[in-house]
C-alpha cells in the first residue's frame, strides 16, 4: 500500500517535463505527506496537463456502519469493478509526483519504517484517480493512489506497493482514455530503500529527519 510519501525537491522540473498549462500552482513541499493533506497532482483536460491542488483520500459512508470513512489507495486488481473507483478510473486519471514513499515492515513485533525512492530522491510518479466531492458548502478535488502486488525487491518490506511510473509512462497513463494501457507491460522503476528513523511515524513531523537513512 502507500500511506505516506514525500515531495520535497525537483518540483520546478514538472512544468517542462509535462508541458504544464497553468502557472498559478504552488509547491506543496513536504517530507511527510499523510492522508487528508492537500497535494499537487497532475491531470489532463482536453489534451492539456495541469498541476492542481487535491486532497488525499476518497470519502464515503460505510453502508454497514453508516460511519464516514476514507480510502487512500485503490487496488489495480479491482479498480474496474469497485463502484467507488470505476468511474474515476475510466474518466479521471491523474499522476502524483513524489520523491519517494514510506512503508513499514513488521518483524519480530517491531515496525520499522523505510523510505523507498529512485536514486537520491529522483522524481517518480504514482498512478492515481481523482474526483470531486462535496466538502462543507463547496466541492473539492480528491485523489487515490493505485496499488498493486509488490515486486520481488519491495516484497521484502511489504506485499503491496503503489503503481510507480517513469515520466514517459506517466504521460501515456494520462492520455489513456480507452484504458488500453497494461501496467504489467510497463518498465519497472528500479526503486531502492533504506531504513529510516521512527521520527516519521508522527505525521506532525515534517523535516529532513524523516528521510535520512537510519544507519549508525
Amino acid at each position: 500500500m502507500c500511506g505516506r510519501f514525500a515531495s520535497y525537491k525537483y518540483f520546478n522540473k514538472l512544468k517542462n517535463i509535462f508541458n504544464i498549462t497553468n502557472s498559478d500552482f504552488k509547491n506543496t513541499q513536504s517530507f511527510n505527506i499523510s492522508p487528508g493533506q492537500n497535494v499537487n497532482i497532475i491531470l489532463s483536460y482536453k489534451h492539456e496537463n495541469y498541476i492542481l491542488l487535491s486532497n488525499w483520500g476518497y470519502n464515503f459512508i460505510n453502508s454497514k456502519t453508516q460511519n464516514k470513512e476514507i480510502v487512500i489507495n485503490s487496488r489495480i486488481e479491482t479498480i474496474n469493478t469497485k463502484l467507488l473507483f470505476k468511474e474515476s478510473f475510466l474518466k479521471r486519471k491523474c499522476i502524483i509526483p513524489a520523491n519517494g514513499y514510506f512503508e513499514w515492515s513488521q518483524k519480530e513485533g517491531d515496525k520499522k519504517p523505510y523510505f523507498i525512492q529512485l536514486g537520491d530522491g529522483e522524481l517518480i510518479y504514482f498512478a492515481g484517480i481523482w474526483r470531486k466531492e462535496k466538502h462543507n458548502d463547496d466541492k473539492r478535488r480528491v485523489f487515490s493512489i493505485i496499488t498493486k502486488s509488490a515486486n520481488k525487491k519491495i516484497n521484502e518490506i511489504h506485499h503491496r506497493m503503489p503503481v510507480v511510473l517513469n515520466a514517459n509512462n506517466a504521460q501515456d497513463y494520462l492520455d489513456d482514455k480507452e484504458n488500453n494501457l497494461i501496467f504489467d507491460n510497463l518498465d519497472e522503476v528500479d526503486l531502492n530503500f533504506n531504513e529510516v528513523s521512527k521520527h516519521v511515524n508522527n505525521p506532525k513531523n515534517n523535516d529532513e529527519k524523516c528521510i535520512i537513512s537510519n544507519i549508525y
